[in-house]
């Protein structure tokens, strides 16, 4: 489906609010919470601090994880009657790691405008001020709540050479950096609590460090960890190249030939094949 240009019929608008500190809000935000007809919220009460602070009297309407599927429904509705609607999280911007996506999609399975406006959102500043390579970077987001998954998860990243970015629950934290301790290796991170609010810290160190303070941590976390510094760029070698990097190594040719195949994500038969037949004519 071809997308539209924005028009003048009703919309969706995706607003931003600050993490923290209730000043980081822009004046096109606080425009659009003016305007819109009604506003979607993740927690009225949340909500209700910020409009009362900008003296924004709407009407509010709950929008949160165990309601968004019925929800969308309604929005769409009242999207038909011509109203514009707003939507908003109780922090940072919708649907990065928060409720909205499901509305939003909706919304635009219907042919209706979303505007998204540019805003607070905690992983840009913790990246912006963690000393760690900016670029380029992978936000995940919350890792698995469960180990196994969890640890899974983290071997699916473990060798990209990317930054990688996570935000993190305070019951979870010191489980999350024993699992990336273990999977990743004590990669350099940091740990950043409260952006933007009082108590704001941020924590520089290698990962094998922090895990004894992680309980003594308060807030909501966002986890800048170094991307893998140790792979090597095997584009400008050939398969036997490969192989005989790893066999001079040390390394047996079974082995080598097995670890080159998962590496290049061929089959083994390839890689023996072409390995055994330049050997053999050195022969």
């Amino acid at each position: 489906m071809v997308q539209k240009s924005y028009d003048d019929s009703a919309s969706l608008y995706l607003i931003p609010t600050p993490i923290g500190n209730l000043d980081d809000i822009t004046v096109r935000a606080l425009k659009t919470l003016e305007s819109v007809d009604f506003i979607l919220c993740e927690d009225t009460r949340e909500t209700g601090k910020l409009l009362s602070k900008y003296n924004i009297k709407k009407k509010l309407v709950s929008c949160h994880e165990y309601n968004e599927e019925a929800v969308r429904n309604y929005v769409v509705e009242e999207l038909k009657k011509g109203l514009n609607i707003g939507l908003v999280t109780d922090q940072g911007t919708p649907i990065i790691s928060d409720p909205g996506y499901i509305v939003a999609k909706e919304v635009i399975r219907c042919g209706y405008n979303v505007v998204s406006l540019p805003g607070a959102t905690a992983f840009v500043p913790a990246l912006t001020m963690s000393g760690i390579d900016p670029s380029p970077f992978l936000f995940y987001g919350f890792l698995n709540a469960k180990s196994s998954k969890r640890k899974k998860e983290l071997n699916s990243l473990k060798d990209l050479k990317f930054t990688l970015i996570f935000y993190e629950a305070p019951h979870r934290l010191k489980d999350s950096l024993i699992s990336m301790l273990e999977i990743l290796g004590d990669r350099n991170i940091t740990i950043s609590r409260e952006i933007s609010k009082i108590y704001e810290e941020v924590l520089r160190d290698k990962i094998s460090n922090l895990i004894d303070v992680a309980d003594t941590l308060k807030g909501e976390f966002v986890l800048i960890v170094e991307g893998n510094k140790d792979v090597v760029d095997f584009s400008s070698m050939n398969i036997v190249e490969h192989v005989k990097l790893y066999v001079e190594d040390g390394m047996s040719e079974k082995d080598a030939i097995k670890l080159v195949a998962k590496e290049r994500n061929i089959a083994k038969s390839i890689v023996y094949k072409d390995y055994h037949l330049e050997r053999d004519s050195d022969e």
